[in-house]
């Protein structure tokens, strides 16, 4: 899934995004470190994976999103 950044703190690593549809979701430090990014900038469109509601990845949106171990 895309999304938009909305916000985004380098010091916890943790921000915001809005989805397609507007709907605003939270990002935790772990997600944005799963990713292997240093930083992103607002505006800017990544890579999610949600699980439960909840963003557990996030990378740049012209990078592979995590794949499924087996």
């Amino acid at each position: 899934m895309q999304a938009t950044v909305r916000g985004f703190d380098p010091v916890t690593r943790a921000g915001t995004v809005l989805l397609d549809d507007g709907t605003e979701l939270s990002f935790p430090g772990n997600a944005f470190d799963a990713g292997g990014l240093r930083l992103v900038r607002l505006g800017q469109r990544v890579r999610i994976q949600v699980v439960d509601g909840v963003i557990t990845h996030l990378t740049l949106a012209t990078f592979a999103g995590p794949t499924a171990t087996p």
